[in-house]
């Protein structure tokens, strides 16, 4: 009887670590979308701010672009095109990121509803206790007295 309890037990144990790291496996596709979303936004920012600079220059001026690691001669009025279209391309993956982002958050709320997960630091179960030490706060600052 004792070692079908302790099988019971290892197994519940088993599935709540397989629970858990499923939950952590989600957080870190969701992280990494996140991350994604983030560093295409700054290369479309760069995008604009370059568009925005060719816009008032004469088309046939030179300038030079990088493709694949090279350095490339070209008059602006080819690289133009090419950026705004690169540009509106981005556009549209960020937006089908974004979506995936908050499908993914979606998910992961119901995975934690589901199997009754409930994340440190989050929520009502977890108070701060706030410690005042003769009215002195070190805010982060480890202070000998």
């Amino acid at each position: 009887l004792d070692s079908l309890l302790q099988e019971k037990k290892m197994k519940d144990k088993k599935n709540q670590e397989e629970i858990v790291q499923g939950f952590q496996n989600m957080r870190s596709e969701q992280r990494s979308l996140a991350s994604k979303i983030s560093e295409l936004q700054a290369e479309m920012s760069e995008h604009k701010i370059v568009i925005e600079t060719l816009d008032g220059v004469d088309p046939d001026r030179k300038c030079f672009r990088m493709v694949g690691g090279v350095l490339v001669e070209r008059t602006v009025k080819e690289v133009l095109p090419a950026l705004t279209s690169n540009r509106d391309k981005l556009e549209k993956l960020l937006e089908s990121l974004n979506t995936q982002l908050s499908d993914k958050g979606s998910e992961i709320n119901a995975y934690m509803e589901k199997h009754n997960i409930q994340v440190r630091g989050q929520g009502n179960d977890n108070k701060k206790e706030e410690k005042a030490d003769d009215g002195v706060k070190s805010g982060g600052v480890l202070v000998s007295k």
